[in-house]
């Protein structure tokens, strides 16, 4: 087998209407200055966030856990194996198994920072422990790089205290950012007691909310060969199109039960390439500017700068786009489903024709 790269590329246009959904610390919503003016920026923290809740939402078999609280989770898993054990001796287990990984546990039984771990490694390092005395740690690196839910092996995993234990991530996710110039607007609300005498006519709460409108371009790619590489053969191209389509459908949920704002992607075009990634947000370094919509121009933009982009790379081994506006590169197809249909086989074909030229 070659292990010729296989490449995805995700390229989403989508409007948001006025909304908050990633605050910064002074809980406005996130900007980028790019093209020499402000745009509304949602970063990748966040999208990759609500990526993994509507993993969750599919299935928990494809989330891990990201938390300091791993001895909490260990020991219960200990337990649950092994009904007799105290709960004091499956928490001493516990930490001592973390302790020869080389991960600190504070006087609260807390890592120091936030871990991902999946399912199945917890499970695994339960039985490793309930079956030995002492821990080998070249045995326990093996599980904790094995056994890896989808979150992880998209995302990876950094250990300060362990680099050994680092997992490489998959995938790549750009912060969107608006296709143009926004302006931050403010809500100026007030709020009624409901059982305030009548004779007093005036507000129990008042204050402000930022908030902003955009089109957002969004931009993800995923090296397939690593993915494989992280879950196996047999589950990688199902675990690529539960990452194509988690990034379609999700959305950061700041303030949205004050703006209901989920909206669903105008645009989408997905490439599989074997050279290199191509994020295409240079199409939108000079901000749109409309006076009827962003969306039609940022189609039009985006596909150009695809068509510039051949100037400098090969030309994908496959192209599908979703999308009710007209599209002049590519297959068009009528709906999610077959859009997956339409990755998953040109996945499969790529893979089939490297096996044929072994």
């Amino acid at each position: 087998m070659t292990n010729e790269n296989i490449y995805l590329d995700i390229h989403v246009l989508q409007t948001v209407p006025s909304s908050n959904i990633n605050r910064d610390d002074t809980g406005s919503p996130k900007t980028a200055f790019y093209g020499g003016v402000t745009r509304s920026r949602v970063s990748s923290q966040s999208w990759k966030r609500a990526m993994r809740v509507f993993f969750n939402s599919e299935g928990t078999e494809t989330s891990g856990l990201r938390t300091k609280d791993v001895v909490k989770l260990l020991s219960q898993s200990i337990r649950r194996l092994d009904t007799g054990i105290k709960d004091e001796d499956a928490i001493a287990k516990s930490i001592g198994v973390l302790t020869a990984c080389k991960i600190k546990i504070d006087k609260d039984n807390q890592t120091g920072a936030l871990l991902l771990i999946s399912r199945g490694q917890i499970q695994k390092i339960a039985q490793y422990v309930l079956d030995h005395e002492t821990y080998d740690k070249k045995v326990l690196k093996e599980i904790f790089n094995g056994e890896q839910s989808l979150d992880l092996a998209l995302f990876g995993r950094m250990v300060a205290d362990n680099p050994e234990l680092n997992v490489e991530g998959s995938a790549q996710v750009a912060h969107a950012l608006s296709t143009h110039e926004v302006v931050p607007e403010f809500d100026y609300f007030t709020a009624l007691d409901d059982l305030q005498p009548d004779d007093n006519a005036g507000a129990s709460m008042l204050g402000t909310i930022e908030y902003n409108s955009s089109t957002l371009y969004r931009y993800a790619n995923l090296n397939f060969r690593e993915l494989e590489q992280n879950l196996g053969s047999d589950v990688a191209i199902k675990g690529a199109l539960q990452y194509v389509k988690s990034f379609l459908l999700s959305m950061p949920t700041g303030k949205q039960n004050t703006f209901a704002n989920k909206t669903l992607p105008s645009y989408v075009m997905v490439t599989i390439r074997n050279d290199t990634p191509v994020n295409l947000v240079s199409a939108f370094e000079n901000p749109v500017k409309s006076n009827d919509g962003y969306v039609d121009t940022s189609i039009q933009r985006l596909e150009s700068e695809y068509e510039s982009t051949l100037q400098f790379v090969s030309k994908p081994l496959a192209t599908v786009v979703l999308s009710k506006f007209d599209t002049q590169f590519g297959e068009k197809v009528t709906n999610l489903n077959v859009l997956l249909d339409a990755v998953s086989d040109n996945i499969a074909k790529v893979a089939r024709n490297e096996n044929d030229n072994d």
